[in-house]
């Protein structure tokens, strides 16, 4: 189980921060500044980047959402399945209908030469 810290500076003392040329719509602005986050989580290898937005501040926060969310889906564990079996009662059930279901087919069919 992978603990992260509360706040944004433990967490991103932790990873290792690249900034980039972000591409996409924005013109000039995202061609010339280095507004794109990646950051790489070095306790668990995760790597997220954010390239959305024009600000450099709002991406690494966008990208510290992500990391967050990427280490709860590892911390994930699936409980444990329990096998079930249907009960007798059901079982005798559906085996009346099934044999009600058959008379009707049966009755549906055309009568034999020899009847």
């Amino acid at each position: 189980m992978i603990t992260l810290p509360e706040s944004d500076e433990a967490l991103l003392r932790e990873c290792e921060v690249d900034t980039f040329r972000s591409s996409g719509p924005g013109g000039q602005h995202v061609n010339k500044t280095e507004s794109g986050v990646r950051l790489t989580h070095l306790p668990t290898g995760v790597v997220v980047s954010s390239q959305q937005e024009r600000s450099q501040h709002v991406n690494k926060a966008i990208a510290l959402r992500k990391l967050r969310e990427a280490v709860e889906k590892l911390n994930y564990r699936a409980p444990k399945r329990v096998p079930t079996r249907p009960k007798r009662g059901a079982k005798e059930r559906t085996l009346r209908e099934k044999a009600q279901r058959s008379q009707v087919k049966q009755l549906r069919a055309k009568p034999r030469a020899d009847e």
